[in-house]
C-alpha cells in the first residue's frame, strides 16, 4: 500500500488557535485528556489478539494509555504518543501497526475532521481502535463552546470512517461507541 501524504501536505489537522486552546486545557486541567484509562483493557485485548508490538496513541492527552496498558499486558508494547497540543508529542506521527484514538474525534474542529480521518488512515498499518462520544461534554472551552465540537450519532461517524477503513467491530457504550477497523487499500489514481 502506498502511503498517504502527511497532514502538512494536505489540510491541517488543527488550527493554531485551537491548538493553543487545547494546550492550555491540558496544562490547567489534570482531568482533561485521560479517557484512555478506561479503555486500556480493550486496547490491551486488541493488542494481544493481533500480536501488536507498536502502538500509536493518536491524541495522547496526558499519555496515560501507555502507563495503564503496562498493567494489562504481559509483554511490553512500544507506545508512541501523538498530540498536536502537547509540544513534545506534536511531531507528525509515523505509521504504526495499531492506532488507538480514544476520546479525540469529537474534539476535532469540524473543518479539520476529514484531514484527521485521512491522517488516521495514513498512520494505521494493521488495526485501529477509535472511540467517539456522541453527546455533549461536561467541559466547556474558553470561548464558551462545548468541548465536544462534533456531536453526531454513530451512523454519521461511520459514514465518514468507512470510506477509509473496513469495519471489524462496532460496540455502543453509554455515551457513544467504539470501533475496531482495518485500513482500506489505497486506490490507484
Amino acid at each position: 500500500m502506498a502511503d498517504l501524504p502527511s497532514p502538512q501536505e494536505n489540510a491541517p489537522v488543527i488550527s493554531a488557535a485551537y491548538r493553543a486552546m487545547q494546550a492550555k486545557l491540558h496544562a490547567e486541567n489534570p482531568n482533561y485528556g485521560i479517557a484512555s484509562i478506561g479503555f486500556a483493557p480493550l486496547v490491551a485485548q486488541v493488542i494481544m489478539a493481533n500480536g501488536i508490538r507498536h502502538l500509536l496513541d493518536y491524541g495522547a492527552g496526558k499519555g496515560r494509555l501507555a502507563t495503564t496498558l503496562a498493567q494489562h499486558l504481559q509483554q511490553p508494547v512500544t507506545v508512541i504518543p501523538y498530540d498536536p497540543a502537547i509540544e513534545e508529542w506534536s511531531a507528525t506521527p509515523q505509521p504504526a501497526e495499531m492506532v488507538a484514538c480514544i476520546d479525540v474525534l469529537e474534539h476535532i474542529e469540524p473543518d479539520c475532521l476529514d484531514a484527521v480521518l485521512d491522517d488516521l488512515r495514513r498512520v494505521t498499518r494493521r488495526v485501529g481502535l477509535f472511540t467517539v462520544d456522541t453527546g455533549p461534554a461536561v467541559k466547556m472551552l474558553a470561548d464558551g463552546r462545548n468541548a465536544h465540537l462534533i456531536q453526531q450519532p454513530a451512523a454519521w461517524w461511520l459514514s465518514r470512517m468507512l470510506t477509509r477503513f473496513e469495519l471489524i467491530a462496532f460496540n455502543r457504550v453509554e455515551k457513544g461507541f467504539w470501533v475496531i477497523v482495518e485500513p482500506l487499500p489505497q486506490r490507484s489514481t
